[in-house]
């Protein structure tokens, strides 16, 4: 029996209380927004539509690094504001935060996306100093996977990236050409193929692929097969699902924080 994509990949309908998680997001990120006052720089422009923008959070005293937290679902949904309480745990460790919003999907293809997130990446590479780390969620895991292919990113800011952590990403875009969402991504096999991270060379930057025990099985095969790909020993969190996978970023003593936070 043909597998039902759809429901492969519904992450919600198996998450207890999925429905509360979007708008306690939002408030713990306004709450956090509030309590750094002129720490946080917010609606930075880096392109010219209006969501291509982000918010920019800084540690007290002089930063080390700045990481880039690029938010997921799947393409179609959210915003930068929905996560600003995730870069405490870097903040804590002396690293600024830089949270991009993109264009959403029907009214760019998901290539599009990736391209604005490449534009972010370097505005935030032109107004910083220091080392630069990726940390995406879910599609955020495939854009930031994406910033690592051949040519993607200039030298001058490849070479300033000393870690790239996609968690619960979508590395393999083929399967989702069975889902009703490919109605809004509007992608056939070739530009699936050219859009997935399992496809690109290993990378030189080091790479950490992170997802959840308790996530959806294609999540599991999905990180297991990019972590395949680039030769990367996949961490996989035991009693973590696709909502919760996350909150390991609020921990500035936990093994994600430690990594992203570590220049070579």
């Amino acid at each position: 029996m043909k597998p039902d994509m759809d429901d492969a990949y519904a992450n919600g309908a198996y998450i207890e209380g999925a429905a509360d998680y979007p708008p306690r997001w939002a408030a713990e990120a306004e709450a956090f927004r509030t309590s750094l006052g002129a720490r946080a720089r917010l609606g930075l422009s880096y392109g010219p539509s209006e969501r291509m923008a982000l918010d920019h959070f800084m540690p007290e005293g002089e930063a080390r690094g700045t990481l880039i937290f690029v938010h997921g679902g799947y393409w179609l949904k959210f915003d930068r504001s929905c996560w600003s309480h995730l870069a405490a745990g870097a903040l804590a460790r002396g690293w600024c935060v830089a949270m991009p919003s993109y264009d959403l999907c029907p009214h760019v293809r998901i290539a599009g996306i990736t391209q604005q997130i490449a534009q972010a990446v370097m505005a935030v590479a032109d107004g910083s100093m220091g080392p630069i780390s990726l940390a995406g969620h879910s599609a955020g895991g495939h854009l930031v996977s994406r910033m690592l292919a051949p040519g993607m990113l200039p030298a001058s800011v490849t070479s300033r990236l000393t870690h790239v952590l996609p968690i619960s990403p979508v590395s393999d875009l083929e399967p989702l050409l069975q889902t009703a969402m490919n109605a809004d991504f509007g992608m056939d096999t070739a530009m699936a193929r050219a859009e997935s991270p399992v496809h690109q060379p290993k990378p030189g930057t080091p790479v950490t692929v992170w997802v959840g025990a308790d996530e959806r099985p294609v999540f599991l095969d999905q990180a297991r097969w990019l972590a395949e790909a680039w030769d990367v020993d996949p961490v996989v969190t035991q009693g973590a699902h696709h909502f919760d996978v996350i909150d390991a970023l609020t921990d500035p003593h936990g093994d994600m924080i430690r990594r992203l936070t570590t220049a070579l």
